[in-house]
């Protein structure tokens, strides 16, 4: 399957809390009398280099400890790999250390930042680094516009992630729900009944990670759209601009779940780990977010209640798109400003070998992509992972055109007026107007590249 959809996807447009472990390198061998042996070496008594590691990723950490400390105390370079694990604020701390001279030297790449930290100078490319074997291995999946810019590579895939709505099966079934939501107005529905149910007991029916609005919406009404056949973050790739109406539908329904109480009571500022605990302890009825959940439950807020992931509600009910299977193409990247190239390499090397991409996809922390390793992997042995395997409903989508307008973006602009209200038309018009005056600026830059295709059919995907 997921062959299928990486070549399908190829042919498509496309501080924080220190969680490091130390290690050392191998010690000196000593002879009978105590002192250095006549094997040790200048390579054995190197100075030991330190790199550091930067993610924002929290579903794996406990693995990624691991490997970590495994990587400090075995490999033969005496490098000792620092990681530090962020929080909500992972772009904003990177720009901040770049600008400081503090920048890590191996960062974490999603598909949201890659362009941005390419643009602004932050990655160093790797191509040097490549031997025939891992050139092979990575072929097919390395995608222009997403892990390889103006000829050159910043950064290879590991797993993808399919989106789904996350629900208490338990809660469902005593507020005599007996299946998940089809439509957006079945999720406004249950997710009312549930809250009318439990309310007493800190019950309610649906919340997100409004702390960061925009990234709220990018785990929910993404997936919504995505399936009811249209571009996920806004962009009509039919015409090749930006138009937020069906976001403005969407937003609609969101809005009629907090006028009727039914999103959870300080969800403003609520962050995805307080979320996912709150979860765990049976408070919540449903919520939307990536393959990474069944992870999340197995070890960081293991829980005993009974929950499921389904494909998403759309907006009427049918299914006319795909669900897009995101963040598929890039994983590890050196920067640009590290004077420890070669030892980041090194840990990057260890961090693509086989063994442990296989167990990455095993233990559900993401679907794998690299052919070579999709072909020979388990099915993770995690509950609740089966809602979130890839089937032909999910598929690689275009890419849409990273720009930044002048003022709110979608998220803090629709998060407000799902609180307060308003003229839904002027705002998505406002939206319309911004996204695209910075497209157009982007493009007369070179940029970015643009090209309406007017013969786009989502459905085409299904399957692929």
């Amino acid at each position: 399957m997921w062959r299928k959809i990486v070549n399908a996807g190829l042919g498509l447009t496309l501080a924080a809390s220190l969680a490091g472990c130390g290690g050392s390198a191998d010690d000196t061998k000593k002879d009978a009398a105590g002192t250095a042996g006549a094997s040790a070496t200048p390579a054995q008594a190197a100075k030991k280099v330190t790199i550091k590691y930067w993610t924002d990723d929290r579903h794996d950490q406990e693995y990624i400890k691991e490997l970590v400390t495994k990587f400090n105390s075995t490999n033969k370079d005496n490098i000792e790999v620092e990681y530090t694990v962020m929080s909500e604020n992972y772009n904003q701390s990177v720009d901040i250390a770049f600008a400081s001279n503090q920048a890590p030297d191996v960062l974490r790449l999603k598909s949201a930042n890659t362009e941005t930290f390419f643009k602004k100078g932050y990655l160093a490319p790797i191509d040097s680094y490549l031997n025939e074997d891992l050139k092979k291995k990575f072929s097919s999946v390395l995608l222009d516009g997403v892990n390889r810019f103006d000829g050159k590579l910043y950064s290879l895939p590991n797993t993808g992630l399919t989106l789904r709505l996350v629900y208490n099966q338990e809660l469902f079934e005593k507020a005599g729900i007996k299946n998940p939501p089809a439509s957006l107005q079945e999720m406004v529905d249950d997710a009312k009944k549930i809250t009318d149910m439990g309310k007493k007991e800190g019950v309610y029916g649906f919340a997100l990670n409004f702390k960061n609005p925009k990234g709220a919406f990018d785990r929910s009404i993404r997936e919504i759209l995505s399936l009811s056949g249209y571009q996920g973050l806004g962009f009509d790739l039919k015409t090749g601009k930006f138009d937020f109406a069906p976001y403005g539908q969407a937003i609609e329904y969101f809005k009629k779940m907090y006028a009727d109480g039914s999103i959870m009571p300080g969800a403003e500022t609520l962050d995805i780990d307080p979320l996912r605990a709150q979860f765990a302890a049976g408070k919540i009825g449903m919520y939307l977010s990536f393959s990474t959940e069944p992870g999340v439950y197995k070890d960081q807020f293991p829980t005993k209640i009974k929950w499921a992931g389904a494909y998403a509600p759309t907006l009427t009910g049918k299914q006319l798109g795909t669900s897009e299977i995101v963040s598929a193409g890039t994983w590890l990247g050196i920067s640009n400003n590290s004077k420890n190239k070669d030892a980041a390499w090194k840990f990057m090397q260890f961090m693509y070998g086989d063994d442990i991409l296989t167990t990455y996809h095993e233990k559900g922390f993401g679907i794998a992509v690299v052919p070579s390793i999709a072909e020979k992997v388990k099915k993770p042995e995690i509950p609740g992972i089966d809602g979130f395997l890839v089937t032909k409903t999910d598929s690689l989508w275009p890419t849409t055109p990273n720009v930044t307008p002048e003022g709110a973006n979608y998220g803090d602009a629709f998060f407000k007026y799902m609180l307060q209200g308003g003229d839904l038309k002027k705002i998505v018009d406002d939206l319309n107007t911004r996204y695209n005056a910075a497209l157009g600026k982007a493009v007369e830059k070179g940029d970015v590249k643009v090209a309406p295709n007017p013969g786009f059919d989502p459905s085409q995907l299904m399957g692929k």
